[in-house]
C-alpha cells in the first residue's frame, strides 16, 4: 500500500504518494466467496466511474478530449521487441529507497521500486485489484466472525535476489515494522497494519494467515510493496539499509548501479526472474531539474517522462519529433499543504482565514490552461471528481471570501498596519516554499502572493533545489505553505489515512507526524477515518469517509485545488507505458514496437 498519492509538482513535479504504505496517492479479492466479494464491491464502488468531457474556465481552448481511464498503448508481448534500453526521466534523485519509510514515500521512488519489489496485488484500469500471481496465487477472506481472517497463498517460485524464498516470515516482519507499535520505525503510515493482531504461518511456509482485530475493508492494499524480513527486522535496518542503496530485489528487473555525478539509477533484466521475461535489457532513470526534463526529451535524450500539469511543457513535448502525449484520469490531485506547526499558521482560525483569501478557481484555471482538461475544483480529500462517493464537503471554506478572511484575521489579533498585518510586534509573513525550476509552482506562489496581499498577509516565495524540496523542507516541516501533488491508489480511504492522521509520540517524547506533512489532526478525524476503513457496507463506507472529510476541511491541513491530469510524454514506438490511471504497469511487458 503506497502513499505518495496525492507525494509530487509541472514538468515531472515532485510528488508524494498519498497517505502511507498502500503511491503515488494512489493512489480494490478473489473468488466468489461473500466476504471477498463484499470487500471488492466496496473498493470498486469507490473507484473511477465516469469522467468529464469539456473543460471550463478557458474559453480559448477547444473542448477537452474524452478522458481515458488509462493511456499506455497496450500491446501483447509478442508484438513487443526483445531488448533495448529505456531512458526514463525523473524529477528527483532519491536517497531513501524504502517506499514504506516516510522519507522514501515518493512517487519517483515508486516508479523504480515497482520494477524491483513484490506486491501482493495489482490493479486494472477500473481500480479492480487481483492477486499479483507472480507473488501471490490466491488471497481471500476466510472468516469474518469473530474476527476477519485473510489467507495468502504464496508463489513457491518467488525468491529474493539473495536466493532466499519469499515466505510468511517476510509478511510477519513487515506487519511488525509498519503497525505503529514501535515508533522508532519511521514509517510513512500504519494504516491497515495497525488493525492486524497476528500474521502467522499457515499449512506451510507459503501460506500466510492474517487476523484483524477489527474489520478492514481495504485489506487488499496491504503488502504492496513487500520488503524482506532482513530489512524490516529492526528500526535501524528499516531506517538505514535502503539509504543510497538497494540491497535486495525480487522483480523482473534488478538493481545495477547509481551514478551520483550523472544522477542516474540503472536497473537491468533479472535472468533469475521466474515470471514472464522482461522485454527490455535495462532501464536508466535520469534525474533532472524539472525545467530540464522537457528539453532532454525533445532533444532525444529521454524516451519517457511524466509532464505533470505544465501547459508549456505539454505543448513542447507534444511537438517533439516521434513523440505522443498520453493522458488519463487518475487518483491524483494538486493542492496546497498548510503547516500547523509553523508559528504563523498554528492558529486554525488563521489557516481558515488564509484559505478563504485564496481564489482556488483562479489557481486552477492558471495551472490547467492549455492542458485540454476539465478545470473543475476538487472539494473532497478522499474522492476525485470522477469517483463514486464524491461530494462537496468544503462548506464556507471552499469559497473565495476575502472580506470574511479579513474579519477572521482581525478577530485572531492580526491587525492591519498597511500594507501587512502584525501581532505582538510580529509581521504575518508566510513562507511559500517551491521546488526550483518549476514554473507551475512559481506561478502558484505569485498568484497566492497577490491574493493574500489584498487581505494584508505577506507571502515570501522561497525557491529550493528540487532534490531538497521534500527531504529538507516538506518532510521536516520547514515551510508554511507548500504546493505539490498527491499520487493516489485504488484505495481512497486507506491510501489517504496517513496524510491526515494525528501525530504520535516517539520514544524521544517528540510528536511524529509521519506522512501528515500538514502536521494537524485530531482524535475525531482519526476515529472517523477508522470507521470508514472498517465498514464493509458500501453506502456507509462512502458516508463515513465524507464525514471524515468534513472534519479535515475545518483543520485546513491540505487545501485541494483540482484532480490532476496524468500527462506523460512518450516516444511513439513504446508499448505498455504511459499515463496509468489506476492501472498497475507490468514492467516486464514494457518495450519498443519498432
Amino acid at each position: 500500500m503506497t502513499v505518495l498519492r496525492r507525494g509530487r509538482p509541472g514538468v515531472g513535479e515532485p510528488r508524494p504518494i498519498a497517505g502511507a504504505p498502500s503511491p503515488v496517492s494512489a493512489l480494490a479479492g478473489a473468488g466468489a466467496r461473500p466476504p471477498v466479494a463484499l470487500a471488492l464491491a466496496v473498493t470498486m464502488a469507490l473507484a473511477l466511474t465516469s469522467c468529464g468531457s469539456g473543460r471550463s474556465g478557458d474559453p480559448s481552448s477547444k473542448k477537452a478530449s474524452a478522458v481515458k481511464a488509462f493511456d499506455i498503448n497496450p500491446m501483447p508481448r509478442d508484438r513487443v521487441k526483445d531488448g533495448g534500453t529505456l531512458r526514463w526521466g525523473l524529477t528527483e534523485f532519491p536517497t531513501q529507497w524504502n517506499l514504506n519509510h516516510v522519507d522514501g514515500n515518493l512517487a519517483e521512488v515508486k516508479k523504480i521500486v515497482d520494477a524491483l519489489m513484490p506486491a501482493a496485488f495489482r490493479s486494472d484500469e477500473k481500480a479492480s485489484p487481483t492477486p499479483n500471481t507472480d507473488y501471490v496465487t490466491d488471497a481471500r477472506v476466510i472468516a469474518t466472525n469473530p474476527r476477519q481472517v485473510v489467507t495468502y497463498t504464496l508463489n513457491r517460485k518467488a525468491r529474493w535476489s539473495d536466493g532466499k524464498p519469499i515466505t510468511w516470515q517476510d509478511y510477519e516482519a513487515q506487519w511488525k515494522a509498519l503497525n505503529g507499535a514501535n515508533p522508532d520505525f519511521h514509517v510513512a503510515a500504519t494504516t491497515g497494519y495497525q488493525d492486524i493482531t497476528s500474521v502467522v504461518r499457515g499449512k506451510d511456509d507459503y501460506e500466510v494467515l492474517v487476523t484483524f482485530q477489527s474489520p478492514f475493508s481495504e485489506w487488499q492494499s496491504l503488502f504492496w510493496p513487500l520488503y524482506p524480513k532482513s530489512t524490516n527486522a529492526t528500526p535501524d535496518t528499516f531506517n538505514t539499509n535502503w539509504l543510497n542503496r538497494i540491497p535486495v530485489t525480487a522483480g523482473p528487473f534488478k538493481f545495477s548501479a547509481f551514478d551520483q555525478t550523472g544522477k542516474t539509477t540503472t536497473i537491468v533484466r533479472d535472468d533469475a526472474w521466474w515470471g514472464a521475461r522482461a522485454k527490455l535489457d535495462k532501464i536508466i532513470y535520469r534525474s533532472l531539474a524539472t525545467d530540464a526534463l522537457v528539453g532532454a526529451f525533445t532533444n532525444g535524450e529521454l524516451d519517457v517522462f511524466d509532464i505533470g500539469p505544465s501547459a508549456p511543457d505539454y505543448a513542447r513535448a507534444g511537438n517533439a519529433r516521434g513523440a505522443v502525449i498520453r493522458q488519463a484520469a487518475g487518483p491524483d490531485f494538486r493542492h496546497l499543504t498548510f503547516n500547523d506547526e509553523s508559528p504563523a499558521l498554528s492558529d486554525v482560525k488563521v489557516r481558515q482565514a488564509i484559505a478563504l483569501g485564496i481564489d482556488r478557481e483562479a489557481l486552477t484555471r492558471s495551472d490547467l490552461q492549455g492542458l485540454n482538461w476539465n478545470s473543475t475544483l476538487l472539494n473532497n480529500h478522499f474522492f476525485m471528481n470522477t469517483q463514486a462517493g464524491y461530494q462537496d464537503n468544503s462548506g464556507e471554506l471552499g469559497k473565495y471570501d476575502p472580506a470574511k478572511a479579513q474579519r477572521m484575521l482581525d478577530a485572531a489579533g492580526w491587525r492591519r498596519a498597511s500594507p501587512t498585518r502584525h501581532k505582538a510586534g510580529k509581521e504575518l509573513d508566510i513562507r511559500f516554499v517551491i521546488p526550483s525550476g518549476l514554473q507551475l509552482s512559481k506561478s502558484e506562489g505569485e498568484l497566492t502572493q497577490a491574493m493574500l496581499h489584498r487581505i494584508g498577509v505577506k507571502v515570501t516565495i522561497k525557491s529550493v533545489p528540487s532534490d531538497d524540496f521534500f527531504s529538507k523542507y516538506v518532510i521536516p516541516g520547514n515551510f508554511d505553505i507548500a504546493p505539490f501533488s498527491y499520487i493516489g491508489t485504488p484505495f481512497p480511504i486507506s491510501s489517504s489515512y496517513g496524510t491526515y492522521a494525528n501525530g504520535v509520540k516517539g520514544s524521544d517524547g517528540k510528536v511524529q507526524w509521519n506522512a501528515n506533512f500538514g502536521r494537524s489532526g485530531s482524535p475525531q478525524i482519526d476515529a472517523a477515518m477508522k470507521k470508514a476503513s472498517s465498514d464493509l457496507n458500501l453506502v456507509r463506507a462512502r458516508d463515513d469517509a465524507n464525514e471524515a472529510d468534513k472534519l479535515i476541511w475545518q483543520e485546513v491541513n491540505v487545501l485541494p485545488l483540482y484532480q490532476r491530469p496524468q500527462n506523460w510524454a512518450v516516444q511513439a514506438g513504446l508499448a505498455n507505458i504511459g499515463a496509468p490511471g489506476f492501472y498497475t504497469l507490468r514492467y516486464a511487458d514494457i518495450g519498443f514496437t519498432g
